[in-house]
């Protein structure tokens, strides 16, 4: 797949006569149909070209899990601006603009990986060497619908309603402009796409035992991909959506919504029942895997994104500790780190202390050029996930890398499968105690018994999931929680908070949060202070040889940092313990929160003079503005037939 990606990732261009169609993206159409879909080989090198869609920084690559990783609970970015940024950029504080260039780049990959999509279904509907009982032809046919299924749904969460098509653009008329669709009409429609696909594809591990073209696992779409696709667009038709309503929109989710909860659930269990796939390795393993390009068929992992080492792929660079080095080359072979996608400052406090998910998810220190550790001060924490430190020596990128990493996106997870399908079931079944309510449970202690060492599983997993399944309603927050801790820095947790209906009061205690803290450390000890006097402002730690030992730091050969307690403020332990202070977020010149505390979720909520957090009310919130806008270029292409809304 890799080597098929570099080669091929041009041949639409060199199969095409390329013209611009109303999204002014490439459109590949007009080529040689007899030609490419003649025989089974030529089809799966055209395949691999809608895969090398996935593959830009301006989508996947990178974009996906940064540029548009909203501010919440879980992923934050600070913002140091009262105005937004002129460029239009600051879509993570909810006040981004219609012609930032990411926006335009994000919308373009989409439409790009859609058209290549539709090129390639229909030319293989149409092939001369197309059968339906062909079981490659099938399974590619699955996969380039699953491909535009995954494009469009992630338009849909991210735009709402979206132009929606299912042909090549070549079959359309030249100055057509393809209509606005409603997002439900969209979900609704690639939800029975997918199931009708379903049935001629492959199980990951059997795409990978020797099939004459298709053998790459779960770097391609296999059926149990295609069940899970389901179920994450049946949440997402399920549940909440904003809708261009009112003076700031409207939350809703449709009256048939548990026609879709019936749905995830059904599919959901049909990847749990298939036996494909499990959550054998440790947690950490998962993703010091990806780091070493390391593939799983068989593990968590149900479908990830191949990308190309020294050639795509921002993961494990904009991921991690911030690496410093001079003039961006480092004294060791794993080159510097940006470290940017950021973690919210109090995240690593909201997880139990056993759980070991949170050491390898949350970092508190990075390296400076003379490969020194340093302590994190600021206003987030480092997302350790996929962190190029992980990567063993023998794969390390060399002193001189940045981006282009290589390092796999784990799109779809077992996990994520576990939790959908406990969520779904105590929707529909009105809690556990229906028919399906015990297998959720198990689905739920699954995740939980994989955070927690086998000496923990009594009172951590038993006890804890026994207690939560008391009531519907304790059991979805244990999940609302569960989700928070388990895809913590993989941006998933703004969308699931839209679905659920929480992004606003999640939004509004994160700036509270933020706030309170920032207020006492200035004298001003607001309601709710209280909950914060524990914190460690003053934290302990001392800077020691690397132990060697990979089970607690996947690094083995950089000097590591020692903390005295993490977690609470202590008095000062003695001689070889050096202090640096955090939460150093007030500005006694100003008498006021520093800028970042009061402007980082401003789209939403801000202070400062011009501040609106002491007239909302928990209670009444409005929704948060998490909807991108459509990008200039598209409104100008389509003659004014696109209009923003949301305030854009």
């Amino acid at each position: 797949m890799r080597k098929y990606i570099l080669i091929l990732s041009t041949l639409f261009l060199f199969l095409a006569s390329c013209k611009k169609n109303f999204l002014d993206v490439n459109s590949d159409s007009k080529y040689e149909t007899d030609y490419v879909f003649s025989n089974k080989e030529e089809i799966n090198r055209v395949l691999t070209a809608v895969y090398a869609s996935l593959m830009s920084n301006d989508s996947y690559g990178n974009a996906y899990f940064s540029t548009f990783a909203l501010n919440s609970d879980v992923e934050f970015t600070p913002f140091a601006g009262e105005l937004p940024n002129v460029n239009g950029e600051d879509f993570r504080a909810f006040d981004g603009a219609q012609h930032a260039p990411s926006v335009q780049r994000f919308w373009n990959k989409q439409y790009e990986g859609i058209e290549r999509a539709n090129i390639f279904i229909s030319g293989i509907e149409n092939s001369p060497v197309f059968s339906t009982s062909d079981k490659d032809l099938t399974q590619m046919l699955g996969e380039a619908k699953v491909l535009r299924a995954m494009f469009y749904h992630d338009l849909v969460v991210m735009f709402g309603d979206v132009p929606f098509n299912t042909e090549p653009a070549m079959n359309l008329k030249s100055n057509f402009v393809i209509p606005v669709t409603d997002r439900n009409e969209i979900l609704s429609f690639l939800i029975n796409d997918l199931k009708g696909a379903a049935a001629g594809m492959k199980y990951a591990s059997k795409i990978e035992d020797g099939d004459a073209y298709i053998d790459e696992g779960v770097e391609r779409a296999s059926k149990a991909f295609c069940y899970s696709m389901i179920a994450r667009m049946a949440l997402t038709r399920g549940g909440y959506a904003l809708y261009s309503e009112g003076t700031r929109g409207t939350m809703k989710r449709m009256p048939d919504y548990k026609d879709y909860y019936l749905t995830a659930m059904q599919y959901a269990d049909s990847v749990i029942s298939s036996g494909t796939h499990k959550l054998g390795k440790a947690y950490r393993d998962v993703f010091i895997d990806q780091t070493n390009n390391v593939v799983n068929n068989n593990d968590d992992p149900i479908f990830e994104i191949p990308f190309l080492r020294n050639n795509s792929s921002n993961l494990g660079n904009i991921t991690g500790p911030r690496v410093e080095g001079v003039e961006n080359v480092t004294n060791h072979m794993w080159g510097v780190i940006n470290g940017g996608m950021r973690l919210n400052a109090f995240y690593a406090y909201s997880f139990d202390r056993a759980d070991v998910r949170k050491d390898y998810t949350v970092g508190t220190w990075g390296y400076d050029a003379a490969g020194v550790p340093q302590v994190l001060v600021d206003y987030s924490l480092y997302n350790n996930k996929w962190a190029k430190l992980w990567a063993d020596p023998s794969r390390a990128l060399g002193s001189q890398s940045q981006g282009g990493t290589g390092i796999n996106l784990p799109y779809m997870r077992y996990a994520d499968i576990l939790l959908m399908y406990a969520e779904a079931v105590n929707e529909v079944e009105d809690g556990l105690s229906g028919p399906h309510g015990a297998k959720a449970l198990d689905a739920f202690k699954q995740v939980r018994r994989r955070a927690f060492v086998e000496a923990d599983h009594a009172t951590k997993v038993e006890s804890y999931t026994n207690a939560a399944a008391a009531s519907k309603e304790s059991f979805f927050n244990a999940i609302v929680q569960e989700r928070k801790w388990e895809f913590g820095g993989e941006n998933m947790r703004w969308k699931d908070l839209v679905r659920w209906n929480l992004y606003s009061k999640v939004v509004y205690d994160s700036f509270k949060e933020y706030l309170i803290v920032a207020s006492m450390v200035g004298g001003d000890f607001m309601d709710g202070s209280e909950a914060y006097q524990s914190l460690p402002f003053n934290k302990f730690f001392r800077r020691v040889a690397n132990p060697g030992n990979k089970e607690i730091y996947p690094n083995t050969t950089l000097p590591i940092i020692e903390f005295y307690n993490p977690w609470e403020g202590v008095l000062h332990p003695g001689t070889g313990w050096e202090m640096t202070t955090l939460y150093s977020w007030y500005n006694e010149d100003t008498s006021m929160p520093r800028a970042q505390i009061l402007y980082s979720f401003r789209g939403f909520i801000k202070g400062g003079p011009t501040g609106n957090w002491e007239s909302m009310d928990r209670n009444g919130l409005p929704p948060v503005r998490y909807i991108l806008p459509f990008p200039n270029q598209a409104i100008q292409l389509s003659n004014g037939a696109y209009k923003n809304q949301y305030g854009y």
